[in-house]
């Protein structure tokens, strides 16, 4: 069923000849100083309600500032902590029977689901009005981020992605740095991360399972192709395949990524090519199951000239890669975190960051020494990283057009671009037979984009894999 669009329960209120008489909205100085009228909180629903949603929610709540109206998991195991700390809040497995039937409750929904599931859900809830949270990657595919950038605009609703380090202070810190010319033309950045923590890069698991009773497969599965249920796919190692997770780079590009992505104005890419890591299967050494991600990466993704900032080229390492370490970092300085890090390369020269551009400094790091560096000209967010979903909820009172760290106009592109990689890596494992009737890899092969369009221009296979097809459910 098509839930048609409906006014929000502010505006509904707001228009009620009984909201106009004063007997619904109480002004907030009769109630006292330090009551939270009933109008000023944003009631808020949570699809996926398990895992970071137990982080999403409790933040966005923040101690019954605000209201969690209804609940929705498709697994009931995951549900259990939030459906005790909210017991009166309605509770559905099915998020399209949650909107229709709680839809004149909710302004808001906190999207916290395995990623194949993000741009269903999110575009149900905007096409009612609602203003959305969604956790990272913005999506699984490149074309749903386009949809939901796209989609947010036409709505007018609130949006932000949960990559919670853009509310940091030290990507701000970094973003002035270079754009005020501190390193002069940046030119090369490289990214990394540990992951995957989860396994990856091995063959699709077989055998025969019982469904738990408190599981909706089917549901679980969303649009996704129809499998056989294994316990091997949930919970969080999803991740791995490639129905449902988006692999090393959804997981951790989004936070790492963010960093060069605005402090370098990047916009979309022209290029991406790939090699990833390999498994050994008896004597044999052979790619990466295609229903999975390689063990390891490294993506070398070019950007174009912007205005008068130099051509870019961005290397992305996952699953243990790193790149060679700089020869301004001293034998036993920490180069990056324990999650990862990245350095900028400049005609001026270089930085190094850990994840969110926590830790930033110039290398070699005596540098940092006697430099009075220049302050941010971005405002910070109040709480930094941890008041990412309370900017959220604050700029959905103030309504569409407030500022949020990470609105769908910045996460988009940028969850496009950190797609790219996974794009290239399905490309590298995608197989054809040939006229003599043998499987032919295409390998390591630069993939041309052209980002207007969201289309490899060299290698028409690789199309497939910008745009999926949802199976109906």
């Amino acid at each position: 069923m098509k839930i048609k669009n409906s006014k929000s329960r502010r505006d509904f209120l707001k228009t009620t000849s009984l909201a106009a008489a004063g007997f619904f909205i109480v002004p907030r100085h009769v109630l006292g100083r330090g009551f939270i009228a009933p109008s000023d909180k944003l009631n808020m629903a949570g699809v996926g309600v398990g895992g970071k949603a137990e982080v999403n929610l409790p933040y966005a709540y923040n101690l019954g500032s605000d209201n969690i109206v209804a609940l929705c998991d498709v697994d009931d195991r995951m549900a259990v902590h939030a459906r005790a700390k909210w017991p009166n809040a309605p509770y559905y497995k099915d998020y399209r029977v949650m909107l229709e039937k709680e839809g004149k409750n909710i302004d808001a929904v906190i999207v916290t689901t395995p990623d194949h599931m993000h741009a269903p859900i999110a575009l149900a809830a905007m096409e009612l009005g609602k203003h959305v949270y969604v956790e990272k990657p913005l999506t699984h595919d490149i074309y749903e981020a386009r949809m939901l950038t796209e989609a947010a605009k036409k709505y007018k609703v609130v949006t932000q992605m949960g990559n919670q380090g853009s509310s940091g202070n030290d990507i701000r810190l970094i973003q002035s740095w270079i754009q005020d010319g501190l390193l002069g033309d940046v030119h090369t950045v490289h990214v990394w991360t540990n992951r995957p923590t989860w396994p990856q890069g091995i063959a699709t698991p077989t055998g025969h399972y019982d469904i738990p009773q408190e599981l909706d497969w089917n549901l679980w599965l969303g649009t996704a192709p129809l499998r056989d249920y294994n316990p091997a796919y949930l919970p969080a190692i999803w991740r791995g395949w490639v129905d449902f997770g988006s692999g090393s780079l959804g997981d951790m590009g989004c936070h790492f990524i963010d960093v060069p992505y605005l402090s370098l104005k990047l916009g979309y890419p022209i290029s991406v090519e790939t090699s990833i890591g390999s498994v050994y299967t008896g004597f044999f050494k052979e790619l990466v199951n295609p229903d999975g991600y390689p063990p390891s990466a490294k993506s070398y993704i070019q950007f174009p000239q912007r205005g008068n900032m130099v051509p870019v080229k961005m290397i992305w390492y996952d699953g243990g890669i790193k790149p060679e370490r700089p020869e301004e970092l001293l034998p036993d300085e920490t180069m990056g975190d324990d999650s990862g890090g990245m350095i900028f390369e400049g005609t001026k020269g270089k930085l190094m960051a850990g994840i969110f551009g926590t830790h930033a400094t110039l290398l070699p790091t005596s540098r940092m020494k006697d430099l009075v560096l220049p302050p941010s000209k971005f405002p910070f967010v109040m709480g930094g990283s941890e008041g990412h979903q309370q900017q959220w909820v604050k700029a959905c009172k103030a309504g569409y057009g407030t500022y949020t760290s990470s609105d769908f106009a910045i996460a988009g592109p940028l969850t496009e671009t950190v797609l790219m990689g996974n794009l290239a890596v399905r490309s590298y494992v995608y197989s054809e037979t040939n006229s003599k009737g043998s499987l032919v890899y295409p390998g390591r092969k630069k993939l041309l984009w052209n980002g207007e369009k969201m289309e490899v221009t060299n290698f028409a296979p690789a199309n497939q894999f910008v745009k999926r097809t949802y199976r109906s459910y």
